[in-house]
């Protein structure tokens, strides 16, 4: 690993594991690229069974540039946590700049009424770790 923690938030019930790695050998620092790779875990911690419909995520550059992502579910899934149940995926980041940040929120579903509500997924910095010596 490069250094960073994990970092993790609940929102009624839903608890949103963060843990980014810098990828250096996707990375060309000369054309302004640095890739970075995160893994989540999404924890039901509730008392109803839900389904993850969307995601929003808010992506910043160190370089002040801001990028909004919507899309349906997370990698292609629409997964459906019974309490107690946890889905983790990993994904990826591109940015322009050796150091930014991404938060967001994901759009759940109660199953048994019909209820959207969005889980807050926390902040998280993405760094080159020789930015930290």
């Amino acid at each position: 690993m490069n250094g960073q923690k994990t970092i993790s938030r609940t929102t009624d019930g839903i608890k949103i594991s963060v843990e980014p790695t810098y990828q250096p050998n996707h990375s060309r620092p000369l054309h302004n690229k640095y890739m970075f790779s995160y893994r989540i875990s999404i924890e039901n911690d509730s008392t109803f069974t839900v389904q993850l419909l969307w995601r929003h995520w808010f992506i910043y550059d160190s370089n002040a540039t801001l990028r909004a992502v919507d899309g349906e579910g997370v990698i292609g899934e629409l997964p459906i946590l019974s309490p107690g149940e946890t889905h983790e995926y990993e994904s990826w980041c591109e940015l322009m700049t050796d150091l930014g940040k991404m938060y967001g929120y994901y759009t759940f579903v109660r199953q048994t009424d019909g209820e959207q509500f969005k889980v807050m997924i926390p902040e998280f910095q993405l760094v080159d770790p020789t930015k930290l010596n």
